[in-house]
């Protein structure tokens, strides 16, 4: 047999080589395929605009003032609400005093004399038409009344005297004022057929409620 040509061995063995691949070589190829894709997004991070994550932790961290819009309505409605009953129990509460005050006044005035409205009525008309404090606040007096003694209520008594020689009826306007003089009300009291050197006794009744403090005031008598 003749020998095959020293060429033809050579093509031989280096199509061989070029064909057949080892382990090592399908390990480098897969790293560097790795190392590739790696290099790529390093170099779409380091292009992008966004901020590194130093930077980012270093915004998220700022503390933000909350936004009070989304609850002052919320907290203000209940507050008003709350206020509003609050007002409305105290109108109610001085409403029930001022009422439960007048019952108390209209009761002790009642038991008082069955005739006291009358002469009370007569008394207001009398002193329409006098001018100043009247002919007889030297026969007219006044003195307080323990609220022990009227249930609670603001009274004060009058008292009449007829000093002249013939009977007489008599009108006397007291006027229920607080600590700075303002007149919170006005009463008018009479005693009617009170015969010559005659003492008669009547009260000044307040149908106010007790606060304000009041304090009875005579303002005008008169003998007619």
């Amino acid at each position: 047999m003749n020998p095959m040509p020293l060429s033809g061995k050579r093509r031989r063995r280096n199509h061989g080589r070029r064909g057949h691949r080892g382990p090592g070589m399908s390990a480098a190829l897969t790293l560097a395929a790795t190392v590739t894709a790696a290099a790529a997004l390093v170099s779409c991070g380091s292009d992008s605009d966004e901020p590194s994550s130093e930077s980012s932790r270093t915004v998220s961290e700022r503390p933000t003032a909350p936004d009070s819009s989304s609850f002052s309505e919320k907290t203000a409605s209940p507050l008003k609400s709350q206020a509003s009953e609050a007002a409305e129990s105290a109108r109610a509460s001085a409403s029930e005093a001022e009422a439960s005050a007048s019952e108390r006044a209209d009761e002790f005035e009642a038991s008082v004399s069955a005739d006291t409205e009358r002469a009370n009525q007569a008394a207001e008309s009398a002193l329409k038409d006098v001018d100043g404090r009247g002919n007889a606040m030297s026969d007219v007096s006044m003195t307080g009344k323990p609220r022990s003694e009227t249930g609670g209520v603001l009274a004060s008594v009058v008292t009449f005297t007829n000093r002249t020689a013939k009977t007489a009826d008599f009108a006397v306007q007291v006027d229920f004022v607080d600590a700075s003089g303002k007149v919170a009300e006005t009463r008018y009291v009479g005693t009617q057929n009170l015969e010559p050197g005659k003492r008669a006794q009547r009260y000044a009744i307040s149908h106010e409620p007790p606060e304000p403090k009041l304090s009875a005031k005579l303002v005008k008598a008169q003998r007619y």
